[in-house]
């Protein structure tokens, strides 16, 4: 089973979504929003939580440097397979850059966790995380990556790397990308026509045709009544 898979056998169960949200968003509720190039689009907010996500959406609080490293991380974390985008393609990205404005406590733990991984890269390969190849920075990631097994001097790294995997995760499966991956259709109305004419004819039983005339039409059950004209 690979990364994605363990990921998404999390959130199908439930074990991992409660987890992941719970530890992401303490004790304040997050809005899970879909952001397209800074614009808020009607989501089921009012006007004043609105006008507060343009506000957020209009602030930058990461340089480019740190957009780059959290884009190279989330795609560590989830990267694309055949069957689905990575992370990026989700906008991970721009939905951490979102939640750090909207949870300022994330934004110490994440800019301290991006330094560190800066200062673990030079000592190692005398460069910068983002400038490292593809091997070196796993190299780094595999020795942050598991709670259980890091050594103490990279605790602070392991802390760092496990709230931006809560936060990946998050992010990815609360996008249109992550959702149709767990293969979520949310409620989904029945639509029931009757009893098949084959198994009338079998009882030699058909529909009362003043019924049929008053049953709902299939056609129809997408409309939306208009209550406008209405009295009491």
């Amino acid at each position: 089973m690979n990364r994605r898979d363990t990921i998404k056998t999390l959130f199908v169960g439930g074990i991992g979504s409660s987890l992941v949200l719970t530890s992401c968003m303490q004790e304040q509720e997050t809005p899970i929003a879909e952001l397209k190039e800074g614009t808020i689009e009607n989501y089921g907010r009012t006007p004043a939580e609105a006008a507060r996500d343009e506000y957020l959406v209009s602030k930058n609080f990461f340089t480019d440097d740190e957009l780059q490293t959290i884009a190279i991380l989330s795609d560590i974390i989830i990267p694309a397979d055949d069957t689905s985008g990575s992370a990026t393609e989700a906008e991970v990205p721009a939905f951490i850059e979102f939640i750090s404005k909207d949870m300022p406590e994330h934004q110490t733990p994440l800019r301290g966790g991006i330094m560190w991984l800066n200062h673990e890269s030079n000592r190692r390969f005398n460069k910068v995380f983002n400038a490292l190849d593809e091997d070196s920075q796993l190299s780094i990631i595999d020795d942050i990556a598991y709670p259980e097994e890091v050594k103490p001097e990279l605790q602070q790294g392991a802390n760092f790397f496990s709230r931006i995997r809560n936060l990946v995760t998050t992010g990815y499966f609360t996008s249109k990308i992550g959702i149709e991956y767990l293969g979520y259709k949310g409620n989904i109305p029945n639509a029931w026509d009757g009893v098949p004419q084959d198994v009338l004819d079998e009882h030699n039983m058909k529909y009362d045709d003043r019924m049929l005339k008053t049953s709902i039409k299939m056609e129809e059950r997408g409309e939306i009544m208009d209550w406008s004209n209405y009295k009491v």
